[in-house]
């Protein structure tokens, strides 16, 4: 058969070289971020329960997949957009308790207290009965006659039902359910919650129950690790435990020395919690946990949506030494100092944001806040009223957050997908706008690679992404970063994007600096090296805005001018919009409140990028 002549012209025709005329041909790396919230309750959660909460984990999943419900006040809600995945993350001790308590099951209506508690929901008066079973559950003294243990049917049943809700709601490429739960270690008031994430569907998930803190389970992260080991032993699956709020935990959430002893950790624990631990949420309904004015002082956007007037129930009062033990910016220093010492770095996590609500609604956003608690969800009564009162402070309802998702840098919207995006740590914490972030960091980008509309290729490309690690620097190379970011398309304009870096110094010392690397308008960054505020048009009184100042979009390298090539180091990014409305504005616009003094009324949402850390050659 004649074919024709077939020479070098025509080869090389057949096999151009250099990259394909499509950017987007042959590209094996994410193209969008998928927004989710790994930490919503329903009324499984028996606090949630008990604080009204009616909706169950079927309308959690039909509601982030944008259907509208009503929600347990007997208000319609529905979310702008839907969200791509979600964690119905229900408490592992007592799952399932609340819907027999409210059904009025005879063995619960059997004990004294059941009975009490039955009596005060039916009353009107769950609000108080929540605050009781809370307690009582922090302070070990639950009633025994009412616990269900993970060996009882009706704790499996409520497993059970979980789990069956998640995989009627799983549509592989479309909108992900994981299965999970959260562990609630909170001893003594003091926070070390942690929400556990399988990869698996319900042939290997429901091989086990969910790992408890009243016997046969432990308050103590490392009996949570072995039941995890242990989990993907026996199942061949696998499975991530995600730490929270550390701003309640009274100093405990990120230790230095062995918990409850005066020895210094060693490398297994390091290394243990490493393994399991690869994220941490960094922000939620109950206050931000990325840093604290006391921890930060030079850093003019430190103080957001602070909580930190003492543990979780207000039993014990925050003191400030307990601040470096609780919030993730001295977390990844003082794991430089650890790794320094142990070899393995137990505080090396990546950044989420996730709403923690109690309702079944993972609905934060300013405009459309429906609370912590179903009891919180909006009413005129919520501006001025208490939440958590004791003789250590009151946390009021307005001090809750509108607060966060998490945005998961993955290939495609599977189970396994974001599950492995979330064990590289390429992810991101948003207070709430969809912002889409970059971040990556090598050693060659150039001032020409943010001339670019497609910042993914050349990132991957020339560098690593967010969660990654750099590793000796080349002679006379300071790293450098790709950054860019895009506005929420419905939300607000940016105001700038900043470099966070912590290092560790020659002397032991630790050290943090803020770098502002992108930003809108035509400011100039002042004597101090600061760029000024980017204004505000908020008018608070009618709650609204306008995108007449910042920016829809920001891209730039920056290299590191103060980079030591011997020292341990790492680089976060954060995106922060102009100021727009708190939730109370809205709120006090609609119900015609007047808030309490010292009300928060404007806010500057953000986002934070996982680290990527540098770490010279031994």
């Amino acid at each position: 058969m004649d074919s024709g002549t077939f020479d070098k012209a025509t080869a090389e025709r057949a096999f151009p070289a250099g990259r394909p005329y499509s950017p987007w041909a042959g590209r094996n790396f994410p193209t969008r971020p998928l927004f989710g919230d790994t930490h919503l309750h329903t009324s499984f959660s028996m606090d949630a329960g008990a604080f009204g909460a009616r909706l169950g984990p079927r309308d959690a999943y039909r509601f982030a997949k944008g259907e509208e419900v009503m929600a347990s006040s007997g208000q319609p809600v529905k979310l702008s957009r839907p969200l791509d995945f979600l964690v119905v993350a229900d408490h592992s001790d007592n799952m399932g308790f609340f819907p027999d308590l409210l059904a009025g099951k005879p063995e619960i209506l059997a004990d004294p207290t059941g009975r009490r508690w039955y009596d005060m929901v039916q009353s009107g008066d769950g609000a108080t009965a929540a605050l009781e079973i809370i307690s009582a559950f922090s302070q070990d003294k639950f009633p025994p006659a009412l616990l269900y243990t993970p060996d009882s049917r009706a704790y499996k049943s409520a497993w059970d039902e979980t789990i069956d809700a998640a995989e009627e709601a799983n549509e592989p490429g479309r909108f992900t359910a994981f299965i999970g739960y959260e562990w609630t270690s909170n001893t003594g008031g003091n926070n070390l919650h942690r929400n556990v994430i399988f990869r698996d569907n319900a042939d290997k998930a429901d091989q086990v129950v969910p790992y408890t803190v009243y016997p046969p389970g432990s308050d103590n992260p490392r009996d949570l690790w072995k039941w995890m080991d242990a989990y993907e032993a026996k199942t061949g699956g696998n499975v991530l435990a995600i730490a929270h709020n550390g701003n309640l935990s009274n100093g405990r959430m990120f230790p230095m020395i062995e918990p409850g002893t005066d020895k210094p950790l060693d490398r297994e624990y390091a290394e243990t919690r490493a393994k399991w631990e690869r994220l941490y949420e960094a922000t939620q309904i109950k206050g931000d946990g990325e840093t604290h004015p006391f921890l930060s002082p030079n850093d003019e956007f430190a103080d957001f949506e602070t909580w930190d007037k003492g543990n979780l129930d207000l039993s014990v009062k925050k003191t400030p030494e307990m601040l470096q033990y609780e919030y993730a910016r001295e977390a990844l220093k003082n794991g430089l100092k650890l790794e320094a010492g142990l070899g393995v770095n137990p505080y090396k996590f990546g950044m989420i944001g996730s709403t923690d609500a109690h309702t079944g609604l993972a609905a934060v956003a300013e405009d459309n806040y429906f609370g912590k608690t179903s009891a919180m969800e909006p009413n005129p009564e919520r501006l001025t009223k208490p939440f958590v009162e004791s003789k250590n402070g009151t946390i009021f309802e307005w001090e809750t957050s509108g607060s966060g998702y998490a945005a998961v840098w993955a290939k495609e919207n599977t189970r396994q997908a974001i599950f492995d995006a979330m064990e590289r740590r390429e992810t991101y914490a948003t207070t709430g706008p969809r912002m889409v972030v970059w971040l990556f960091g090598g050693f060659d980008f150039t001032a020409d690679d943010a001339n670019t509309r497609t910042p993914a290729i050349t990132g991957y490309t020339k560098g690593v992404p967010m969660g990654g690690d750099l590793r000796d620097a080349p002679d006379g190379k300071a790293p450098s970063f790709l950054v860019a970011a895009l506005k929420d398309p419905i939300g607000a304009n940016l105001d700038r994007y900043q470099i966070v870096k912590g290092w560790l110094d020659d002397a032991g010392e630790l050290h943090e600096q803020v770098y502002d690397v992108a930003w809108s308008g035509d400011r100039e960054p002042g004597a101090d090296g600061k760029v000024p505020a980017v204004g505000s048009t908020v008018d608070v009184e009618n709650a609204t805005w306008t995108n007449t100042i910042g920016a829809p979009e920001l891209i730039a390298v920056w290299s590191d001018p103060d980079f030591d090539a011997s020292q341990r180091a790492f680089y976060y990014g954060r995106v922060i919009e102009i100021p727009t409305p708190r939730w109370t504005a809205y709120d006090a616009a609609k119900f015609g409140v007047e808030p309490l003094e010292g009300t928060t009324m404007t806010l500057q949402d953000r986002a934070y990028t996982s680290p990527i850390w540098y770490t010279p050659s031994e």
